[in-house]
């Protein structure tokens, strides 16, 4: 049994973990060990549906996914690789109930400095054509979001992270949080029986954080909720398009590289929760025959239409669907958790946040609040929620 040491333990090789891996390094700080129980980016990174968009009803989380367009877009440039990012576009579609809080929403993220503006039914059809578009009231357009591919960008982030001085371990589960007789967290203990002690310990584990924090006095509110994906070929290559989020019928439909379509719910009106060790990584029979129900109705001319595959990733979701990023009220102990469905786009700006916030104190993020993802605003009711909701659609935007 050995102990080893390091200024910063991280235990999650996840998207998030390993952004904030990268951005610790990027500063200077090289003494960083990412810890992983199975293989990097094995969790429910690579389960993302990879959607990049500004558009939230926050200023700190539009200002955040504003920063990762950057990042994304020069991503060949920083990392040497493009992360898959495929700068299609993003288009966010509402009918007549929804006016107001667009207008809201595009104002909003326009003073933001976005690039992001309103687009005519005319303009709809001709980025993607053979849309059904008559309960569409508005549309808001961002020609510089897309897509990207979640496990790309945390192998991205790890490979950099490495060159840079970072260790990183796989196959390496962390069974408890180790704390001295004052209560502050001191590092972890292995699976094998060694330890990792270090100055400050960065859980980012997804839906598995309550289960390593809560022995150390830090209950964690984060459930996995089910998030169902449905592959579907129209009978024909798709071809390139502007991701859609489609408030009118509570969906989003994004092209996949092959020229099929993926499927996601925007409907989080009754959520259900899984066990992210243990659950059937197929959308039930209910889901589909929604999915075939809007996908007929949205794209009336699909030349012979079939569900392909599906799949079954969880969000990592908090009471008010963002993330909790910030010192846990346990010395020692920095949470980056709870992503709630933002963490891809979010990625380089968390990295960027933490990695300032544990260097210097504050972050140099344009127009970002740290103070928003705060683990007290739970208990302090003070909840972190879109200025501009969409009816329908929850807190997911």
């Amino acid at each position: 049994m050995t102990t080893t040491t390091t200024r910063y333990l991280i235990v999650g090789g996840g998207l998030e973990g390993l952004a904030i891996a990268w951005s610790l390094a990027d500063l200077g700080e090289t003494d960083v060990t990412v810890v992983e129980r199975d293989t990097l980016c094995s969790g429910m990174t690579g389960k993302s549906s990879g959607v990049v968009r500004c558009h939230y009803g926050n200023p700190s989380l539009a200002a955040m996914s504003w920063y990762g367009v950057d990042i994304f877009t020069r991503a060949t440039e920083i990392f040497g690789d493009d992360m898959a990012f495929q700068q299609c576009g993003y288009v966010v579609g509402v009918g007549e109930n929804n006016l107001e809080p667009l207008k809201a929403n595009v104002a909003m993220m326009q003073n933001l400095g976005i690039d992001v503006d309103f687009i005519g039914h005319d303009k709809m059809s001709e980025l993607w054509p053979g849309l059904h578009l008559d309960d569409f009231a508005a549309f808001a357009y961002e020609p510089l979001g897309g897509r990207g591919e979640a496990y790309m960008a945390g192998m991205a982030f790890a490979a950099s992270a490495r060159k840079l001085g970072v260790k990183i371990r796989q196959s390496t589960p962390v069974t408890r949080l180790l704390t001295d007789n004052t209560g502050r967290v001191i590092g972890a203990e292995l699976a094998n029986g060694d330890a990792i002690h270090a100055e400050t310990v960065i859980v980012a584990a997804g839906p598995w954080t309550p289960a390593l924090t809560a022995p150390v006095g830090v209950p964690v509110d984060v459930k996995a909720q089910r998030a169902q994906l449905v592959l579907v070929d129209q009978g024909e290559p798709t071809p390139a398009v502007p991701v859609l989020s489609d408030l009118a019928g509570l969906s989003y439909i994004c092209r996949e590289p092959n020229g099929e379509l993926l499927v996601g719910n925007s409907d989080h009106a009754a959520p259900q929760y899984i066990d992210p060790d243990n659950y059937v990584n197929r959308a039930d029979e209910s889901t589909v025959d929604k999915i075939i129900m809007k996908m007929g109705h949205r794209l009336p001319d699909m030349p012979d239409p079939r569900i392909t595959s599906s799949y079954v990733g969880a969000y990592d979701v908090t009471p008010d669907y963002n993330p909790i990023i910030g010192p846990a009220p346990v010395d020692g102990l920095f949470l980056a958790t709870g992503f709630s469905g933002h963490g891809f786009k979010i990625s380089p700006a968390v990295g960027k946040m933490v990695a300032d916030m544990l260097l210097v104190g504050s972050t140099t993020l344009k127009d970002v609040d740290p103070n928003d993802f705060r683990y007290s605003r739970f208990a302090e009711d003070d909840l972190l929620l879109s200025l501009n909701p969409y009816k329908g659609a929850g807190e997911m935007r």
